[in-house]
């Protein structure tokens, strides 16, 4: 399943910039655990896992990232 950052997440800003992963490449997560945060606009909020599993990271911190990007999947 596909980690993406919401739409809904931010309404002034299109994009963002990953502060950082709360979790390591490979891990193992678990549904609505957070497991990433992205600041935009200086708010700062987390991503939510969208399911249980291994997480594979797409995106690395400090990247900037677009509404709707995948950035993430978890198998």
């Amino acid at each position: 399943m596909d980690v993406i950052i919401p739409n809904d997440l931010w309404e002034a800003g299109r994009e963002g910039v990953i502060v950082s992963w709360l979790y390591k490449n490979g891990a193992e997560v678990t549904e609505g655990e957070a497991i990433c945060e992205v600041i935009v606009e200086k708010i700062q909020s987390d991503i939510y896992a969208p399911a249980t599993g291994t997480l594979d990271i797409i995106c690395a911190a400090d990247e900037i990232v677009q509404l709707g990007q995948v950035i993430g999947t978890i198998t």
